[in-house]
């Protein structure tokens, strides 16, 4: 049986047909409410849940151990869903507590609607949304150097593509070792959490139903992508890296994932960039169709609305 609000259980594998039922209900257009980001990245930020009523509520943890709930997943957006959860984190765990992160718009219009509540846009969490198809056929002047880098690493490295399988998982996890020695994870600490939400979704990927491909270069892994339907008409991918001395393989791990997972999925969500100057550029040089925007919400207090449309 699922936790009833107000007591929250820490989330496991076993609670996956359950939750990935409720979240698939309610159509997610955010990159977090899958099943399998929550799970892999359940240890860095301490993931619980509950249930209220039609409702699924998720608490988390930021590293300093600071709480903080998730957006109310289930049937329509309420905002007296929203002022239930934020009452209780203020009122049982601390004034602190009382906010809500990775809201969507379609809840962060409702709260905005509330005259207690404020709603505020958090540009470093929006996710890039893509069309399936601009990303499989590279066409037109805008993808000219992705085409580049797509036809540089077949005409140089004869790569093959084959479907992601338990075989496959211990190369992966050295690919991702190599890209994460490149990147100097173990001077970052949000590279090390990426590394531990790596490691668990390539361990746990078939339990996870999750989907998957690889790239071969003479018969050994030099890429992997791994990511789900997030809804009837977007794949989210989670995780894909490349061989950090082959760099072309980035561009094609991206295109071949798209063609051979996805071909008739209309949207593919990459996540969000979480600020980083240089991964924003490179989200946008894939030219999104459009953001999922997604916002902070919270009571309002003494501070001013921000408007839905800022």
């Amino acid at each position: 049986m699922p936790p009833a609000f107000p007591t929250f259980k820490p989330l496991e594998l076993q609670d996956r047909s359950v939750v990935e039922e409720l979240l698939w209900r309610s159509q997610p257009q955010a990159s977090e409410y899958t099943f399998t980001n929550l799970f892999i990245w359940r240890w860095r930020y301490q993931v619980s849940w509950a249930q209220l009523g039609e409702w699924l509520l998720f608490l988390c943890r930021d590293r300093d151990g600071s709480p903080y709930g998730l957006q109310p997943i289930g049937p329509r957006p309420e905002a007296a869903v929203v002022r239930e959860f934020l009452s209780w984190l203020g009122t049982q765990v601390s004034p602190r507590a009382a906010r809500l992160e990775r809201v969507e718009e379609s809840w962060a219009q409702v709260a905005a609607e509330d005259g207690d509540l404020l709603a505020e846009p958090d540009r470093d969490q929006f996710d890039y949304v893509y069309l399936t198809q601009d990303l499989i056929q590279l066409a037109g002047r805008k993808y000219h150097s992705k085409r580049n880098h797509v036809n540089r690493a077949l005409r140089e490295f004869s790569p093959t593509y084959e479907p992601l399988e338990e075989r496959h998982v211990q190369a992966c996890l050295e690919v991702a070792s190599r890209w994460c020695a490149a990147r100097r994870c173990c001077d970052d600490l949000g590279l090390v959490d990426e590394w531990d939400a790596v490691r668990e979704a390539l361990r746990h990927f078939r339990d996870l139903r999750a989907q998957g491909g690889v790239v071969l270069i003479d018969g050994k892994v030099e890429a992997f992508a791994l990511g789900e339907l997030l809804n009837a008409e977007t794949a989210v991918v989670h995780l894909e890296k490349a061989n950090p001395a082959i760099p072309p393989l980035f561009a094609l791990i991206n295109q071949q994932a798209c063609a051979h997972l996805w071909p008739e999925v209309p949207f593919v969500n990459r996540e969000q960039d979480l600020g980083d100057p240089g991964l924003r550029r490179a989200k946008e040089s894939y030219h999104p169709h459009h953001m999922v925007r997604k916002f902070r919400v919270r009571f309002r207090h003494s501070l001013e609305k921000i408007s839905i449309g800022a």
